[in-house]
């Protein structure tokens, strides 16, 4: 799903209305009836059918073919919209530019707020993934007594990045200032920098592996691990600083799969040293032996911006996709695939005019 934010700016106040009712409804109904959409419409004067035939002929809702009833579900696009023109009404989001990045789980592009400033913005969009985790999808969904809806869980893995983002910023991490949450999408600002995976040369790579090692071990002594540490979630600044971006697999050192998610992250740095730069050191962290907690910030987010209530619901997501992982925490093959590794725009769409929105 690509997001066109040039329509938003004619989406009639009726028209929100409406896309917001049909919301509402899928919080408990998979399929919203019809009935219902008109009566959390709460439209004066009728109208409501042609609003909407309307929003389905934009994408934004969609007509469900041999439901039991007549009804409608929020496509992406819709939830896309709603929460643009919440942080529209905010003055978060003035103009929407061009798509820098697509994750196998988000979308990133740069937005323009009214002062004419660059920040980025973030969309989640979970259930979008490979061919090969269809099936636990399916199953994860079929086994649920009352079934997520993706941007549902979309909106949790948004709430999360967000919490971790700020605390990690208030906190002095090298990380995107975070600005405004919304939905299932987040407004961080823009840093000139590209991602380790895009950099061909660096002039002193045993300080930048050095750096990105002691990144891993500062994270877990106040209390997190980062669990995606590698080089597409590694930007690196033009002298030579990195930054650290993506946090929805973030986890706390008091993990069951702590020690695992540790390991990983510090393998991937040290495969990818060897793979891109030909650099190699027979120095890294280890779990048991570098970690000591001396903050406690997976505590601080759990108690004011993402309970443990809704990080097992993620959690619960992660595992069925088969992110989590089956073997034992302990077990790694670094060593092994060290061994075995080689060498190896669209116009600005104003969103300025004012609507009704929802600020959840």
């Amino acid at each position: 799903m690509k997001l066109d934010a040039k329509g938003i700016r004619y989406l009639s106040p009726d028209e929100v209305r409406v896309l917001t009712a049909v919301e509402t409804g899928s919080r408990n109904h998979n399929v919203v009836p019809t009935t219902l959409i008109k009566t959390l419409s709460k439209l004066h004067g009728g109208g409501t059918n042609k609003f909407i035939s309307d929003l389905a002929k934009k994408n934004l809702i969609a007509k469900v073919v041999n439901s039991k009833y007549d009804g409608y579900k929020l496509t992406y696009g819709g939830y896309d919209y709603l929460a643009l023109k919440t942080l529209s009404k905010r003055e978060t989001v003035y103009s929407v530019g061009n798509q820098i990045g697509v994750g196998k789980e988000s979308d990133v592009l740069i937005i323009m707020q009214s002062d004419e400033t660059e920040c980025v913005l973030k969309i989640h969009r979970l259930g979008r993934m490979s061919f090969r985790n269809v099936k636990n999808q399916r199953d994860y969904l079929k086994n649920k007594n009352s079934s997520p809806s993706w941007m549902y869980m979309s909106r949790l893995s948004a709430t999360k990045e967000y919490a971790f983002m700020k605390v990690l910023h208030e906190n002095g991490f090298p990380v995107p200032k975070p600005i405004d949450h919304n939905r299932h999408c987040i407004v961080m600002s823009y840093i000139n920098a590209i991602p380790l995976r895009q950099v061909e040369k660096v002039g002193d790579p045993g300080k930048l592996y050095s750096d990105l090692m002691d990144l891993i071990v500062k994270l877990a002594n106040y209390g997190l691990i980062h669990g995606d540490f590698n080089e597409f979630n590694i930007l690196v600044t033009s002298d030579q600083q990195p930054i650290l971006i993506d946090f929805p697999q973030m986890v706390s050192i008091n993990h069951k799969n702590a020690e695992y998610y540790f390991n990983r992250d510090v393998d991937c740095i040290r495969i990818f040293f060897k793979k891109k730069f030909r650099y190699e050191s027979s120095l890294y962290p280890k779990f048991s032996l570098d970690v000591n907690r001396q903050f406690s910030l997976d505590l601080q987010v759990a108690a004011t911006g993402f309970p443990s209530k809704l990080q097992k619901e993620l959690e619960e997501y992660t595992e069925a996709i088969g992110e989590i992982p089956e073997k034992d925490s302990n077990e790694s093959n670094s060593d092994n695939e060290l061994e075995d590794s080689g060498s190896e725009s669209q116009s600005d769409a104003d969103l300025s005019e004012d609507s009704n929105s929802n600020k959840n």
